[in-house]
């Protein structure tokens, strides 16, 4: 079931890139770009988080927490993170249950092969957890800037 405009967005409790725990709720009072993209490291995902580093500021003066999350473990999200010197938190999500919660765990096509993968997905939520924007269409070497314009 995908979620909507309007909806309140689903609660999580997982761990960040430094195993420290991490909910949702615990954002409640603040507006938050909840990222989910596919894999640590790889030439899309890096574009996508450096565009949200290099304007990571912008963001936090426009009143935006930067999540992202993957299916990647911490120590994944850690390498990642201190490659590219991230400034926000990487949301490990091993068992899948954020990604599910989201409806971005979905089949996939690559090379005609079919297997089940993140879709890169980009929820804008306010301060009492409801989404007010999901952009599905992401461009990973922009993406601070749709983040900025739908603001």
């Amino acid at each position: 079931m995908s979620l909507t405009i309007g909806e309140q967005a689903p609660d999580f409790t997982s761990t960040d890139q430094n195993g420290q725990t991490i909910k949702l709720s615990d954002y409640r009072g603040k507006k938050v770009v909840l990222y989910f993209y596919p894999k640590d490291d790889t030439p899309g995902c890096t574009a996508q988080a450096c565009s949200l580093r290099d304007n990571y500021e912008r963001l936090r003066a426009s009143g935006y927490e930067v999540l992202g999350v993957s299916v990647d473990d911490e120590k994944s999200h850690q390498k990642f993170s201190k490659k590219f010197d991230l400034p926000f938190t990487l949301v490990a999500d091993t068992d899948k249950h954020i990604v599910e919660a989201y409806d971005v765990w979905k089949e996939k096509s690559m090379y005609g092969r079919n297997f089940m993968g993140t879709v890169r997905t980009t929820f804008l939520i306010d301060e009492n957890g409801i989404i007010t924007d999901i952009i599905s269409k992401i461009d990973t070497q922009h993406h601070a800037e749709q983040i900025l314009t739908n603001a």
